[in-house]
């Protein structure tokens, strides 16, 4: 609450240019209220990699030929 606070009315003055401390805190605050720090679903990336790796060849092409069925790309995103 004390970071909105502090960034927020120097932002809804009016058109101002901000300085390095608020810009980080305005970074800072975005992520917290949109993005979280967590990052981007690497651990689920990284599971649909160790099953891809485990899929026999004939599995994989299997797999494929469902994803063109259902409309998706058919190469996974690896």
């Amino acid at each position: 609450m004390l970071l909105w606070n502090w960034v927020m009315p120097g932002l809804v003055e009016g058109v101002a240019t901000i300085d390095y401390w608020r810009a980080l805190g305005l970074l800072v605050l975005s992520r917290i209220l949109f993005g979280g720090f967590r990052g981007r679903g690497h651990r689920h990336d990284h599971g649909q990699w160790q099953r891809w790796q485990k899929m026999t060849p004939e599995e994989r092409e299997q797999f494929l030929q469902q994803c063109a069925q259902r409309g998706r790309p058919a190469q996974p995103n690896i």
